[in-house]
């Protein structure tokens, strides 16, 4: 069965001035002591500018697929490893995001390339770890009609470690535990462990 894109709570950015956006970088450029027309910074404001565009500008037309199952019972399904970027509002720094979903099906599963698709999307704006996890748990949660779901996320936060107290080795890590996995201290340690375990001790 294919699925439209649920909906979320998800705000809709307005389009990117890429033009605007240049002339922007060039100013910035300009007011940090920088002369934006010699060699090497000429074509600068433009590549930045088209990768703001790129970069904040998500695929919403994929569609989710889920396939009938209807011999599972009670299956724990943990997908990890999508790791994704995006960007943090406060500093406008990259923060690196390491995301792990787990979720229980009843009678059909999620096509697991969906969940990267997922997360790809809601990163790819301006963003805070926090509101990236609930929000990712909310379009998994619309996806399986079902409030059981679990997202970990672990992140790495330029703003952190190259900013400020420059802790490069700090890691922050956030979880939305929903329906069974808040309910159910056996399933969401099941969870935990899989997630974690999968992140290694970098």
């Amino acid at each position: 069965m294919v699925l439209p894109p649920p909906q979320t709570s998800l705000p809709v950015p307005g389009p990117i001035d890429t033009g605007r956006v240049a002339d922007l970088i060039g100013q910035l450029l300009a007011a940090l002591g920088e002369d934006p027309r010699r060699e090497g910074l000429a074509d600068t404001p433009a590549r930045v500018a088209a990768w703001w565009g790129s970069f904040l500008t998500s695929d919403t037309s994929a569609s989710v697929m889920c396939f009938a199952e209807t011999h599972l019972s009670e299956q724990l399904v943990v997908v990890g490893g999508m790791s994704v970027w995006s960007l943090c509002e406060h500093h406008l720094l990259p923060m690196h995001l390491e995301v792990a979903a787990g979720y229980v099906p009843d009678g059909e599963v999620v096509g697991l390339s969906k969940f990267g698709r997922i997360a790809q999307r809601h990163a790819g704006r301006l963003q805070v770890q926090e509101r990236f996890t609930r929000q990712v748990a909310e379009e998994i949660c619309a996806v399986i009609g079902s409030g059981d779901v679990a997202v970990s996320v672990r992140g790495v936060h330029l703003c952190m470690s190259m900013r400020g107290v420059r802790l490069e080795a700090a890691r922050t890590t956030t979880l939305q535990a929903r329906g069974r996995f808040q309910d159910d201290p056996v399933l969401s340690q099941q969870f935990l462990t899989l997630a974690t375990h999968q992140w290694g001790t970098a």
